[in-house]
């Protein structure tokens, strides 16, 4: 069988391969591989094993392909550090790239980095350090003098401040110095689209840790992308679609939310500075590896009351189940702990309506991201896949948050049917009108299955 593309997911615990038909019509997705990840000894290994598993679910025993591109979040992800200027401004900008790129952030700083900052980057061992700081043509020292101070670490570092830094920068000679455009040219202007790209190609030159990757780099036909990012790029251009939309990613180990749209037009003067593409990765939230902590967000009669047990019964339940669990109870206590993880996540995420006290009485105003304008809601992950009813816990959210700038409850819910969200994602990039012909025959409104 001949395949036109393998889209490889590299996670630090599966590999997944993607099969897709792009050059002919209909595009389709037509089976999917898994294989642990060989990140000990050689990813290819892995690779190549659920490849194998591909054969096996499509029923064939030969299968060729002419085009492999992939993802990656093997050996922890993409480690990233960043330093601006002011928080609310420079580095908040700086901060939303880096997210939306796929990076975990480790540690955020502003304004002139103290020798305690430099020693904890080196401890950090950030894959990539991102340096902001100063308007075009503002403030100047700060920037460069930070990334000076960074620069003698010898880790990738990427210069996204005051442009008026470029020449002295590249006087430095450091070849593991890049420079892009002001993340932050002008007050309350978000440019992060070029740091955004930096960050893909910065991955793709250093970050080759887990063993064999390299051989990757050599057999795929497009640069290599962070998972996390991949899974933005698909939520980019289901905007460019829908105008306005929010993707929910429940894993084992975090939650994540992808956002792209704009305040309604009355909270548009209000919330300028608030970036359009909006990523907010909860690191205590997960199913798997955080399940435990999930449970601890309640208080003990609240478990009771909820799980109808004592704590320590529920935590026995948890800690016997394994990743995806097989009785009817594990199944269960994970729906509860997955509706937990999008209450506290949606609540980080999103903005609220607050009521401030002015010289003319009360007033309510809108503070953080506002998503009422999201016009179509995305559901992916593991835990979201195999919940009992994963559009209910959003609906009851939508209806139970008041002064939250949510989404209308009776907003589309879409599922990600085969869980191939970041796949779609690293297709976009090459195939971008192919791919969202794909998305329409793959993403199920919820109510429809």
């Amino acid at each position: 069988m001949r395949i036109d593309c393998l889209v490889a997911e590299i996670g630090s615990t599966t590999t997944v391969v993607n099969a897709f038909q792009i050059h002919q019509e209909p595009v389709a997705f037509l089976g999917r591989g898994v294989h642990q990840t060989t990140v000990d000894t050689d990813v290819r290994a892995g690779l190549q094993k659920a490849i194998e598993d591909l054969k096996k679910n499509l029923g064939v025993e030969e299968l060729t392909y002419d085009e492999l591109y992939a993802s990656s979040s093997a050996a922890g992800g993409l480690k990233m550090t960043v330093h601006g200027l002011v928080y609310e401004m420079t580095a908040k900008a700086a901060e939303q790239a880096a997210l939306n790129a796929g990076g975990n952030i480790h540690l955020i700083t502003a304004n002139r980095l103290e020798e305690a900052d430099v020693r904890k980057v080196e401890k950090i061992k950030p894959n990539i350090i991102v340096v902001s700081g100063g308007t075009d043509y503002g403030e100047k020292e700060i920037a460069f003098q930070n990334l000076c101070d960074l620069a003698k670490l010898g880790i990738p570092i990427i210069y996204t401040g005051n442009k008026v830094n470029h020449e002295r920068i590249q006087a430095l000679g450091y070849e593991h110095v890049s420079i892009v455009d002001n993340v932050y040219p002008r007050v309350d202007d978000f440019n992060i689209m070029p740091l955004r790209e930096a960050i893909y190609q910065t991955f793709e030159k250093h970050i080759i840790h887990a063993k064999g990757m390299r051989y990757i780099f050599e057999m795929v036909n497009h640069g290599i992308i962070p998972t996390p990012g991949a899974v933005m790029d698909t939520t980019l251009l289901l905007d460019e679609i829908y105008d306005g939309v929010m993707t929910l990613d429940v894993g084992g180990a975090t939650t994540d939310i992808h956002t792209v749209c704009e305040p309604k037009p009355e909270f548009q003067r209000m919330l300028e500075g608030q970036p359009k593409m909006k990523r907010t990765v909860e690191g205590d939230l997960g199913v798997y590896v955080n399940r435990i902590n999930v449970l601890s967000s309640w208080k003990d009669e609240d478990i009771r009351r909820i799980f109808r047990l004592e704590k320590d019964e529920v935590k026995k339940i948890l800690e016997d189940e394994p990743f995806i669990p097989l009785t009817e109870q594990g199944k269960k206590a994970i729906d509860i702990l997955t509706t937990r993880c999008v209450e506290l996540a949606l609540d980080r995420h999103v903005g609220d309506l607050r009521r401030v006290f002015t010289t003319n009485g009360y007033k309510v105003i809108p503070d953080g991201k506002d998503t009422t304008q999201v016009k179509a809601i995305f559901l992916t992950g593991g835990a979201l896949r195999y919940a009992e009813e994963p559009d209910q816990i959003i609906k009851r959210y939508l209806k139970q948050r008041p002064t939250k700038l949510i989404p209308d409850e009776n907003t589309p819910i879409y599922m990600d049917e085969h869980y191939i969200f970041a796949s779609l994602g690293v297709l976009s990039r090459i195939y971008p009108q192919e791919t969202k012909a794909l998305i329409k025959q793959t993403m199920k409104k919820m109510g429809e299955f």
